[in-house]
């Protein structure tokens, strides 16, 4: 008899239950009498006079001898599908690879009790009552979004009509729209893949081919999808979405900025007929919990996410899209630390199912395997509908400084007032949010400085405040110098984007100037809005921090200025030239997307720099092959592995003390080298104070292997904290 068989007899057997906690294995519970379960099962348990929800992780052999009397039962079993064996195998390689106890990886899947029950009924609206008296702007795009027949709550009929919950609610409360009870999932009609496709170019079909057919195909593969700015790469890649969607699938596409979507989802839509199910951090708890159990069941078949919505447990996945694949933001670097991107091939293997990585400037990890021929390449070199790549040149700051105060060089005022003239739209590219980076008194000298972190407070002067980047501490403007006690002697020291945008206001009163950054674009709501804006041409010049780079199509954005283009080439770190690199290609491919040429300027203290060479000469190929050589010249990924550990704590002594331990009992290998420890380039983060030690090794060491053998080797004393970084991407 086997031990399903005993569990359906109902003889009271054993299971280990795994539990979102930071706990490395399951824990043992009795499986009371009449109840079924088996492993994926979801169940609540009791532990520590709380109840739980875990899942069923493996069955225990039942000629061990246990006193059943002293187990805790199973309370229940959800009535919920099992979480399938593929993604519990994928949640055990995460732990295992990334060194992170089990059950912190399962709260990445199951945690804030998205498995906890049914979801509630709602309620939602469509159009049903007379015509308001009075008719907005804001309450036309509300009529205009329920034209479509389809119920929505509230909140999410206001965030898809870019207006305020107050514009809804007037509406309802005129009967202008009227409450239907809602289906137990909103998306059930779901994308229609039979849809006509979109109007192709020849490249873009041959492309699309390639990628149908490795969809259809029915095992592992990863294809890297890499065109230029503006060649249509997301209409590509839908195709293949349409064939994962006719073979009955589920697809998951995950995008760096969720909450930057607005563009993607209205492409999305006018494919497919229907919105794709999304998952990010802006979502209220009731919808996570919903699409959660959506995806769980299978009803939502295309999921649109931030990393996070890789560790959903699909019923069904068939297809993985990683768009902007080389983007920073897929790297997390708290809690459990993993790179979406490599994880999600991860997943793609352990599936059997394809994966597809898009980019206009693909990692070089990317590009080396597709040289290896473990990744396959799709090419589409010309941008879509015969618009050309921006032309781009380089401003020498120490030929052609800017007055003093002024932070935009001769030149580049001479483009901009060109482009006014001819009534085009701009874009000022500075990758620095708030006023000014640095504030100091200039009677003693003092600096603003956060009391939690080794870094300076930022300006924020439409804020009335000072505010630490890394921590969030916030501080009110001075009137006078904390130190000295100087009366109005705080000046603010280089430029952010509020104050780029002071000078432009300055120069050229009559613009209409809009800034794009993390501070005013809170949410999906607000950037929709202002893409609207600019797309209306209710926006003349548009100024952002790196959040204008990824995916905008502005047709008459025909002029990209980048303010400080060398900011990011220093401070030692590995990826430093290909981050800058790619980051300032993807700004630049924001001009001439249509039928009106771009121009694109940097402004630069070191054009001799092989990454402004490489942007002025349109030289792609001859940056990455030296960045290649560079790296295996020097043993460094991707030719070599890192790994790194933090080691942190409230008390300095016995943060270094520790430190000092790890160091002594550093693994030792001919193949492998350990240095540190040094403190961090950030020694002060959160009140904690930090130092790193870095591992170096060869491609054939197992490094997670090493890194948990060396840390077992010393028990780090209370309060302080050793993390492992397998395959560090900061170096803060």
């Amino acid at each position: 008899m086997t031990i399903s068989d005993m569990f359906e007899d109902g003889r009271g057997e054993r299971v280990s239950v795994l539990l979102p906690l930071r706990l490395a294995r399951g824990f043992d519970y009795r499986v009371p009498d009449r109840v079924m379960v088996k492993p994926g099962d979801y169940v609540t348990v009791p532990l520590s006079g709380r109840m739980v929800t875990g899942v069923v992780w493996d069955t225990l052999s039942s000629s061990e001898e246990f006193d059943s009397s002293k187990l805790k039962s199973i309370a229940e079993r959800i009535d919920l599908p099992a979480m399938p064996p593929v993604h519990r195998k994928f949640l055990e390689w995460v732990s295992a690879y990334t060194l992170s106890p089990l059950g912190m990886v399962l709260r990445m899947s199951v945690g804030r009790g998205m498995a906890n029950g049914p979801p509630k009924p709602k309620v939602g609206y469509v159009l049903g009552g007379a015509p308001p008296e009075r008719v907005t702007r804001a309450r036309e795009r509300v009529l205009s979004t329920v034209a479509d027949g389809r119920p929505r709550i509230p909140l999410d009929l206001a965030r898809e009509a870019a207006v305020g919950p107050s514009v809804v609610k007037g509406l309802i409360d005129a009967g202008t729209l009227i409450p239907v009870e809602l289906p137990a999932y909103l998306g059930t009609l779901g994308p229609d893949w039979s849809r006509p496709s979109l109007e192709l170019n020849e490249g873009q079909t041959a492309a699309a081919a390639e990628l149908r057919h490795k969809a259809g195909a029915g095992r592992y593969s990863v294809s890297v999808l890499e065109g230029v700015t503006g060649s249509g790469k997301t209409e590509v890649y839908f195709e293949a979405i349409a064939r994962a969607l006719e073979l009955g699938h589920q697809v998951l596409v995950l995008l760096p900025e969720i909450g930057l979507t607005a563009q993607w989802l209205e492409r999305f839509k006018a494919r497919f007929g229907a919105a794709p199910e999304l998952w990010h951090s802006d979502l209220t708890p009731s919808q996570r919990k919903r699409a959660w159990r959506a995806v769980a069941d299978g009803v939502a078949r295309v999921v649109v996410g931030a990393r996070s919505a890789l560790f959903l447990p699909y019923a069904d996945l068939g297809l993985i899209v990683v768009d902007e694949e080389h983007d920073p933001s897929f790297k997390q670097d708290e809690g459990v630390i993993y790179q979406a991107r490599d994880m999600a091939v991860v997943r793609a293997s352990l599936g059997e199912i394809p994966i597809i990585l898009v980019s206009a400037t693909p990692a070089l990890e990317t590009v080396v395997n597709v040289r290896a021929g473990r990744y396959h390449r799709v090419h589409l070199p010309n941008r879509f509908g015969g618009a050309k790549l921006p032309d781009i040149t380089a401003v020498d700051m120490r030929a052609h400084p800017p007055e003093r105060g002024s932070w935009l060089s001769p030149p580049l005022l001479t483009t901009i007032e060109s482009n006014i003239a001819d009534g085009e739209q701009i874009m000022l590219f500075l990758n620095r949010r708030g006023y000014a980076p640095l504030s100091l008194c200039r009677t003693c000298g003092h600096r603003l400085q956060c009391p939690d972190c080794s870094a300076w407070l930022v300006e924020h002067r439409r804020r009335g405040r000072s505010q630490c980047h890394h921590c969030g501490y916030t501080l009110p403007l001075p009137s006078k110098c904390p130190e000295c006690g100087g009366a109005d002697s705080m000046v603010a020291c280089g430029p952010g984007v509020e104050r780029l945008a002071e000078e432009v206001d300055s120069r050229f009163p009559d613009l209409r100037v809009e800034i794009m950054s993390s501070d005013n674009m809170t949410s999906p709501r607000a950037v929709a809005d202002l893409i609207g804006r600019v797309e209306r041409h209710e926006v003349d010049l548009l100024i952002g921090t790196q959040i204008v780079a990824k995916g905008h199509h502005f047709p008459l954005l025909t002029l990209v200025g980048v303010i400080d283009a060398d900011l990011g080439l220093t401070g030692g770190d590995l990826r430093a030239a290909e981050r800058t690199y790619q980051l300032l290609f993807q700004v630049a491919g924001r001009a001439g997307r249509a039928d009106r040429p771009g121009r694109v300027v940097l402004q630069t203290y070191v054009p001799e720099h092989p990454v402004m060479t490489a942007l002025t000469s349109s030289d792609p190929e001859g940056f990455v092959a030296r960045e290649i050589e560079a790296r295996r010249g020097a043993g460094m990924p991707p030719f070599g592995r890192l790994a790194a550990i933090i080691v942190s704590g409230h008390d300095p002594s016995k943060t270094h003390k520790t430190a000092q331990a790890l160091a002594r009992s550093a693994p030792q290998a001919a193949e492998l080298q350990v240095f540190g420890p040094a403190p961090a380039p950030l020694p002060l983060l959160r009140g904690r104070h930090r130092w790193r030690l870095l591992l170096k090794a060869s491609r054939s060491i197992d490094v997670s292997e090493t890194v948990r053998r060396w840390l077992d080797t010393v028990t780090p004393p209370p309060k302080v904290q050793v993390r492992a970084d397998i395959d560090p991407y900061s170096f803060l």
